[in-house]
């Protein structure tokens, strides 16, 4: 198995947000797609994706459409995801990425939690070479040949292909997350939820008492509401 499949075992067994900031997550992802390509999930491929997750977190179909309904509000303002780069203590590179409709704010908090657990807040490009971006998609087990899924995947750009408790794993570059999802939908595959994430290319082991540092500042900086995800270069 690839670092793909060791890095979501190990996100999998962390600790997560309330399923409220779930909720809150989602809510800003169906704005920015509603913005960006209009309401209708029919021709909004980013908003057929968004509420695929909205009904992978068991999201009330009342909160997706006055979500929907909300974002169509030409009055209302845009989130900008911003991505906020810096080290825990111990050498631990941290990459934040944000959804925000007030950057003065999000870059106040952010800092004031760097400073407070003895971490450094780094400058655009300080620690985001240091992770690979990465799109996923989550489909039924059911009926599907995962090795051969995989193989007639590669030409789309998908690189690892895997089982576990909650379906077949796709993982492909940033860039491949389209071509991926038009072939799912053109073979009729349900996508039972899709998404991005930074795969470090490298991790560091630390002490409990050391990685208990870096959970401090974590824990901080993931009850921030205009905080989407975190991800770090601490071995879990």
């Amino acid at each position: 198995m690839g670092r793909a499949f060791e890095f979501r075992k190990a996100r999998k067994m962390k600790r997560w947000s309330a399923m409220s900031k779930a909720f809150t997550r989602i809510g800003k992802d169906i704005v920015m797609a509603v913005k960006e390509g209009g309401p209708d999930p029919d021709s909004n491929a980013k908003l057929r994706a968004v509420i695929q997750n909205a009904k992978s977190v068991n999201m009330p179909k009342d909160n997706v459409e006055r979500a929907i309904k909300r974002a169509s509000d030409k009055s209302l303002g845009d989130f900008k995801v911003v991505l906020f780069e810096g080290y825990a203590p111990h050498g631990i590179a941290i990459l934040v990425e944000t959804a925000t409709d007030n950057n003065t704010r999000t870059v106040a908090n952010v800092r004031s939690y760097f400073n407070k657990c003895n971490g450094n807040m780094g400058t655009s490009g300080s620690v985001e070479f240091m992770f690979d971006h990465t799109c996923n998609f989550r489909i039924p087990a059911e009926g599907i040949d995962p090795e051969e899924l995989e193989l007639e995947l590669i030409d789309f750009g998908a690189e690892e292909v895997f089982v576990d408790d909650d379906g077949i794993l796709i993982y492909a570059p940033f860039e491949s997350f389209g071509s991926i999802q038009k072939e799912l939908e053109s073979r009729e595959i349900e996508i039972l939820s899709s998404g991005f994430e930074r795969i470090p290319q490298v991790t560091k082991q630390l002490t409990e008492e050391q990685a208990a540092d870096v959970e401090k500042l974590l824990e901080k900086i993931e009850e921030d509401d205009d905080v989407q995800n975190v991800y770090h270069t601490m071995q879990e």
